[in-house]
């Protein structure tokens, strides 16, 4: 073995022992959200928190920096596999980036996110902000010194971005949203002047147990390997990729709202087909896992709402929903499709339509600019967000508990996210125009219920990559383009001219 060898080998060894720790983490994070004992809350974010700070210690230690210098040497960085000098040059950013926070301010971070993430579960259905609020502000108050410590070149908020999503600024998200802000408005205005849907059956009460065989059997639809994860019950739902053979859903279940759990198990089953369809070769690198937060979110809407709303999804799905859940025997398909695909202003994110959720992600967008540029007040939240929602969408929040408590992603720290998923929207529906180029079938086969070569053509171009393709390069690996926020909003422009017969 050569001295090159030996070195990479050694930076190999020590990426997979920190890949352990995160898998770890990931099943004690899973178990906290999906049933662990309220007793036990406090303890076990100590134990996250523990480990956590472990983790960041062999991700900044002395052996990684001397690896990393050593295999990033021009000489020697050449001569490495595409996948050894992608995987070098995430763990340099990772180590640059972590370097600048001491690892016990890293813990202390670690540990008020994970007992943050427990009082928000309590305090959402208590509509108690003020529980809730000294936890953000610390929160909020370590963000902006973590910033400070990584530094920024003009906004606050880009470092933030680029955790995320890789290159993005505020300077490219102000264009982009303010292009689908001048397109969307005026189309959600003519919807909003035609006759409404009839709706009122999507509220029968359907029992939970009913509700989970279901949510079970859309996912075997879809592709989804139950021999690789498992499907749960959580207060906000979520994808948990350890590795690829163990990705596990959950979804939330409410009585008389079969679309909640419906559209959420969709909607995490198309994160985790990109997790369970990553190259093997992948397994225990860093590189294992999504390539960016935008990417990923693709996948979940690309499913959820291009497919799963899609009426020749529901051209094959609707008689197993009707033999499955009698309860809608007496609904023609017709009524369904246009039920699922209603447009009407909702105060909570994840129970939005389609044309307006990206309004939605605009307020948490202008919101996290200006708590993190010092413009903006955590106490002053609740009142900002009700003004914005009404100046958005025309309709105020009652309470907070429908308002600013009703995401977890704040008491998890996770500040520059949301952009993600409007992100993840405009590379959806410029991937959905680029598949159905590549499969002009494309539409039989859903109406077929064969997603076989939807997903053996998902996992070519995106799912089997991991992280070996930057976001820049996944979408041109797609569809041989920069990304174009106009294919969203001309998917959206046709969907929803034909449905509401503008």
């Amino acid at each position: 073995m050569s001295a090159v060898e030996a070195k990479l080998k050694a930076y190999l060894d020590l990426v997979k022992k920190m890949k352990s720790y995160e898998e770890a983490l990931g099943v004690l994070y899973w178990d906290l959200r999906t049933g662990a004992p309220k007793k036990g809350a406090a303890a076990r974010s100590e134990a996250i928190g523990v480990l956590s700070a472990e983790l960041f210690k062999l991700g900044t230690s002395d052996e990684m920096g001397a690896l990393l210098n050593e295999l990033n040497e021009p000489s020697v960085f050449g001569g490495l596999s595409k996948i050894h000098r992608r995987s070098l040059e995430e763990s340099k950013k990772d180590y640059d980036r972590s370097k600048k926070i001491p690892p016990e301010l890293y813990q202390e971070y670690v540990v008020l996110t994970s007992q943050a993430e427990s009082v928000w579960e309590e305090a959402k259905p208590n509509n108690d902000f003020a529980a809730f609020r000294p936890y953000l502000e610390k929160i909020v108050d370590y963000t902006k010194r973590f910033v400070e410590l990584w530094g920024y070149e003009t906004n606050k908020y880009d470092t933030l971005l680029d955790a995320y999503e890789p290159g993005m600024t505020v300077a490219k998200l102000d264009v982009v949203f303010g292009e689908l802000r001048a397109k969307l408005v005026p189309l959600v205005a003519a919807v909003a002047e035609k006759e409404q849907i009839e709706t009122s059956f999507m509220y029968r009460p359907v029992s939970i147990d009913k509700q989970k065989k279901y949510s079970e059997y859309i996912l075997k639809q879809i592709g989804y390997d139950f021999a690789a994860g498992r499907l749960d019950t959580t207060s906000h739902p979520f994808a948990a990729g350890l590795n690829p053979g163990d990705v596990r859903v959950t979804t939330r279940y409410i009585e008389d709202d079969l679309k909640y759990s419906l559209f959420s198990t969709i909607h995490e089953g198309g994160h985790a087909l990109y997790e369970q369809n990553i190259s093997e070769e992948l397994l225990g690198t860093n590189l294992c896992t999504g390539t960016s937060m935008g990417i990923h979110e693709s996948q979940s809407r690309l499913w959820e709402n291009m497919i799963g709303r899609s009426y020749s999804f529901w051209e094959h799905q609707y008689g197993s929903l009707q033999n499955m859940l009698p309860e809608f025997a007496d609904v023609a398909l017709e009524q369904f499709y246009l039920a699922v695909n209603e447009v009407k202003p909702s105060l909570i994110r994840t129970e939005s339509d389609e044309l307006t959720y990206n309004l939605h992600i605009m307020i948490r967008y202008e919101l996290e600019k200006q708590l993190i540029n010092d413009q903006l007040k955590v106490a002053d939240l609740p009142e900002v967000w009700n003004e914005k929602y009404k100046e958005y969408l025309g309709i105020v929040p009652p309470d907070d508990a429908q308002g600013v408590l009703q995401d977890v992603h704040w008491a998890g720290g996770g500040f520059g996210y949301f952009p993600s998923y409007s992100l993840g929207n405009m590379y959806a529906a410029q991937m959905m125009h680029a598949m159905k180029r590549a499969l002009p079938e494309f539409d039989e086969y859903v109406a077929k219920g064969d997603f076989i070569p939807i997903k053996d053509w998902l996992t070519e171009k995106i799912y089997r990559h991991g992280k070996v393709l930057n976001p820049a390069e996944v979408i041109c690996n797609v569809a041989g383009e920069d990304l174009d926020p106009s294919y969203l909003t001309a998917y959206l422009e046709a969907k929803y001219t034909e449905i509401y017969k503008l």
